[in-house]
């Protein structure tokens, strides 16, 4: 009876030796690093529009998109409205190629630009040409119409573990610049969301994708009935 259990003993104890062994060798081993997933709006548009149609309509000025300090990060933001609605939480391994605001900024000038010349603050339109702000001011146009934004939620709404939709919230100014001042033209809100196709990161990128075409094309029909 003793010897079988010294043997009994010198058993675990080989057996515990072997666990430790298999365990330091694992930490040593070197893992795999966890990249985040970085993503767009996708490639856009596929053909250029014919040049004749950026005047179409009256240019246009857009100023630098404004957002929150939390939109102003890459990280793909998502809230669960079933437990804290008020808590933004990012994905750990999802991450947009740039800031938000500036990846809607960039679709909206592609959208738009199909029908208008756009430009940005301190740029001049005169005679068909692009000036910078150090021209004449003999050279100046008599107004120009330019377009505020400000981005106030760009998240992924769960509202429930598998139920989800990309929510997009933003507020568009429209001005009339000229010589004496600026005069206001219109405001206006946009509230889209679009469903997610599945819920997690992916599906969040999808519907934020959707619900900013779908606002970008409200913008769009606005500005036209607005300032033209």
């Amino acid at each position: 009876m003793k010897y079988i259990a010294t043997s009994d003993y010198f058993t675990r104890a080989r057996g515990l030796f072997l666990l430790c062994l298999l365990g330091l060798t694992g930490c040593a081993l070197p893992r795999p690093a966890s990249t985040p997933v970085v993503y767009d709006f996708g490639p856009g548009a596929q053909q250029s529009a014919p040049a004749n149609h950026a005047l179409a309509l009256p240019p246009l000025e857009i100023s630098t998109l404004q957002a929150s300090v939390a939109l102003n990060s890459t990280a793909v933001l998502y809230r669960l409205a079933y437990a804290d609605a008020q808590q933004l939480k990012p994905y750990t391994l999802a991450r947009w190629s740039m800031a938000p605001g500036q990846l809607i900024s960039q679709r909206l000038r592609e959208q738009l630009s199909q029908r208008r010349a756009i430009v940005s603050p301190g740029d001049i339109i005169r005679a068909g040409r692009v000036r910078t702000a150090a021209a004449s001011p003999a050279t100046q146009p008599e107004s120009l119409l330019n377009l505020r934004l400000e981005l106030d939620e760009f998240s992924q709404l769960f509202a429930s573990p598998d139920q989800s939709s990309g929510l997009l919230r933003l507020r568009a100014t429209l001005m009339q610049r000229n010589t004496t001042g600026d005069t206001l033209l219109a405001q206006r809100s946009f509230v889209v969301q679009q469903p997610a196709p599945s819920p997690d990161a992916s599906g969040g990128v999808r519907a934020l994708a959707a619900a900013t075409d779908q606002v970008i094309g409200e913008i769009e029909t606005w500005l036209e009935q607005v300032g033209r």
